[in-house]
């Protein structure tokens, strides 16, 4: 049985590593680890398929150190007290050839527990610790942990590296470069690849041993289409499904749509969808779709976001269910969007404007003659504990961001501003 194209074509070195240039180039900061041969632990975060495995890999060959590798999935706590007792009886050996690396794949699925395991190991230097994640180490890494750990970001592959993939396999493996093949349309094999350069190989090969050995091997959009098994790619959490069923889900909420926004989440969840991937994506739904009109929103996404970290599957549905219908049948507002994107918009076209010398910290007797903090009014010593003020660069004062919905919570505070800010023309 012939071993999968993606790993025929697996680099051994960083001279055959695509892209990642800002980590494996000439100047890239891991070669200059390798380089001089002082290695931290790390964790390699980037999607599925962008060579997470590979790069631990050749840095272990690159550095002359023995690798053992766990997979987060399938590996406890007592897999990785073995590894370190392993490397713990070995240190006569490994003090010739160097602490071996313990490369553990999705190491975001391990448990706090299992998290705290390594902490010693990785602080006394017995293993050096090579993680890879998909998810934010922010979020899924204990910070103990990651104070002891370089984090390294894999970008996703762009079209043309996938184009260039395909184009190395046709040259250079062994069996393909025996075939006549031709890629007349490249869409959907990069379509249904997800951007994982794994999964686009692996499709590959398929739709190529799909034809009849004397048949000419063309391959266009409609044949991958036909060839490539679908249901099986139902729900592919990294994959086009993905993207099209969150994006369904989102709009949903957005438009006040209760029972289509539940019907996305059960598909996610039936999916194995991560759950906190799920109230995370709430999270930025409370301030971009509900914003203003319903501050509370955004406390009850981020109790969801600590519940069901609290609380897992199953039962976690019952609590993003919650959060969903309440959020879908909230009144909404982008108003908060919409104000600091306009913001943000702003100071990339006016660059540094200067900040008013009123406004200004005036911490030595020089800034006070120079007049910082000049003529400053303090809010809290007029009634109301409001004065009007020049707060903008002055090429700036009647530049309004805020513009408030028409919903009844920000009609109000229409209300309010036009009485204190009228020359932002509310």
């Amino acid at each position: 049985m012939n071993t999968p194209l993606a790993e025929r074509l697996r680099p051994k070195t960083f001279a055959d590593y695509m892209s990642q240039l800002h980590l494996v180039g000439p100047q890239g900061s891991i070669t200059q680890l390798v380089k001089n041969q002082v290695l931290p632990s790390l964790i390699l975060w980037g999607p599925p398929g962008v060579g997470k495995t590979t790069l631990a890999h050749i840095i272990a060959s690159q550095t002359d150190r023995n690798v053992y590798t766990l997979s987060a999935i399938s590996s406890g706590v007592k897999d990785v007290r073995e590894v370190i007792e392993k490397a713990k009886k070995n240190d006569g050996l490994f003090s010739k050839q160097k602490n071996p690396i313990l490369f553990i794949d999705e190491i975001h699925r391990f448990s706090k527990s299992q998290q705290d395991s390594l902490l010693a190991a990785v602080e006394k230097g017995w293993v050096i610790l090579i993680g890879a994640t998909t998810e934010n180490p922010s979020f899924e890494i204990n910070s103990a942990l990651l104070s002891r750990c370089q984090v390294y970001t894999l970008k996703q592959f762009s079209e043309n590296d996938l184009k260039e993939l395909l184009q190395k396999a046709m040259k250079d493996d062994d069996i393909l470069k025996k075939k006549q093949i031709k890629i007349q349309e490249y869409e959907a094999l990069i379509r249904f690849s997800g951007g994982d350069a794994r999964k686009l190989l692996n499709n590959f090969e398929l739709v190529v041993n799909s034809f009849s050995v004397n048949e000419p091997i063309v391959i266009t959009n409609t044949i991958v289409a036909e060839r490539i098994n679908q249901q099986s790619t139902r729900y592919d959490k990294n994959g086009e499904q993905h993207y099209d069923i969150i994006s369904a889900f989102i709009k949903s909420i957005r438009g006040s749509d209760p029972n289509a926004a539940v019907y996305w989440l059960a598909r996610m969840l039936d999916g194995g969808e991560d759950v906190k991937f799920i109230a995370r994506r709430l999270l930025i739904l409370a301030s971009e779709d509900i914003g203003l009109a319903n501050p509370t929103a955004l406390v009850m996404a981020n109790n969801t976001f600590q519940a069901v970290n609290t609380v897992g599957m199953p039962e976690s549905r019952i609590i993003l269910s919650q959060c969903v219908i309440y959020m879908a049948t909230s009144e909404k507002s982008n108003s908060a969007y919409m104000a600091i994107n306009k913001a943000m918009a702003e100071v990339k076209r006016t660059q540094n404007l200067n900040v008013p010398l009123s406004l200004r910290n005036a911490p030595t007797k020089l800034m006070k003659d120079s007049g910082y903090g000049a003529n400053y009014r303090y809010a809290h010593d007029y009634p109301g504990h409001f004065v009007q003020h020049e707060f903008m660069p002055e090429s700036l004062t009647q530049t309004s961001f805020f513009k408030p919905t028409d919903n009844k919570r920000e009609q109000q505070l229409r209300q309010k501003l036009k009485k204190q800010w009228p020359k932002y023309n509310y």
